[in-house]
């Protein structure tokens, strides 16, 4: 059942303790009035209900200065609320605010927004794994089963070439080109979609062997600088930080325009840091609207794995891409 929409009301809180006070003034004066027994009719009985009338005005008005300055705390609470952004829940910290109830109700939401994170952190990282799990599936598949089915039609086609006819030689040439060619392309998709480096000798090993391929692929130079030792990473971590090479390398390809591409991956005690540069054209990172160039994907990765993404990149002066683990 669809949880119906909150409709802002018009009277505020503060709003109606203001109305009920007139009321109680209203009231008390009319009741000071009947106790005291004022004659209004007399000039001297006049100025006593004038002088009792302003001292409760008074004590109105100093009532509404405490109310305004009790309730404004909770007006400030209620702006910083409407401000936040969920996905980055740290930027909401709780200010010095003397009211005990203010301070418990933002403690609270505080205390909602860090489990919501930890929340969509956890469902995020058991997306990503069930992600990886499927292309680990998927090229395995294509490497044993479909990799197989190929090298078998290759074969047929080497026995073909040796007993076919001398004019049809140029066409089962041809045959065996073009299934060669999806062999090469049916293999890249695999390291693409879960590199075997990766599983089977770790990040590095796995990352040097992207900017081979790449590098064939494109002609772009691609060198990569190492520090320290990332092994100490989990899985999790080293596969966000292949990832967003790997989004880096293919968008300095695609849309770069590089010449040139630097590597750097640093561990160092307490923190690990990669940062991919380029010198292609670069662009302008406020204008690239919903995440384009795979930034958001690469964001959320860095983010779930407790890591920050840090785009640098202007018209001209290429791009670098640096995502820092603590």
């Amino acid at each position: 059942m669809p949880t119906p929409p909150i409709r802002p009301r018009g009277d505020s809180l503060i709003g109606q303790v203001v109305a009920a006070n007139v009321v109680l003034v209203t009231l008390t004066v009319v009741a000071a009035s009947l106790a005291a027994g004022l004659d209004l009719s007399s000039h001297a009985q006049r100025w006593r209900f004038l002088v009792l009338a302003l001292v409760i005005v008074l004590t109105f008005c100093v009532n509404l200065w405490m109310l305004q300055r009790r309730f404004g705390p909770l007006e400030h609470l209620i702006d910083r609320i409407e401000r936040v952004d969920p996905a980055e829940p740290a930027t909401f910290e709780i200010a010095a605010d003397p009211v005990a109830e203010i301070d418990r109700l933002a403690g609270s939401f505080q205390r909602l927004l860090r489990r919501v994170d930890e929340e969509r952190r956890r469902s995020g990282k058991l997306v990503l794994r069930a992600q990886e799990e499927e292309r680990r599936r998927l090229a395995r598949d294509l490497h044993d089963e479909v990799n197989q089915a190929l090298t078998a039609i290759l074969l047929r086609l080497e026995a073909l070439a040796q007993s076919s006819p001398p004019e049809q030689a140029e066409e089962v040439a041809e045959l065996k080109r073009l299934a060669n060619r999806a062999m090469d392309e049916l293999l890249n998709l695999a390291r693409q979609l879960r590199p075997a480096a990766l599983d089977d000798h770790g990040l590095v090993p796995a990352i040097e062997s992207q900017l081979r391929v790449f590098t064939e692929r494109t002609g772009i130079s691609a060198q990569l600088s190492t520090q320290g030792d990332p092994a100490g990473l989990d899985e999790e971590q080293q596969t966000a930080l292949y990832r967003v090479a790997q989004e880096a390398l293919m968008n300095a390809g695609r849309h770069g325009g590089a010449s040139r591409v630097q590597v750097e991956l640093a561990t160092r005690p307490g923190s690990t840091e990669l940062r991919v540069s380029d010198d292609g054209a670069g662009f302008e990172p406020a204008g690239i609207r919903g995440g384009g160039l795979g930034l958001g994907g690469m964001a959320e990765r860095a983010r779930l794995v407790g890591g920050e993404l840090d785009v640098r990149s202007a018209p001209g002066a290429g791009t670098e891409v640096t995502m820092r683990l603590p």
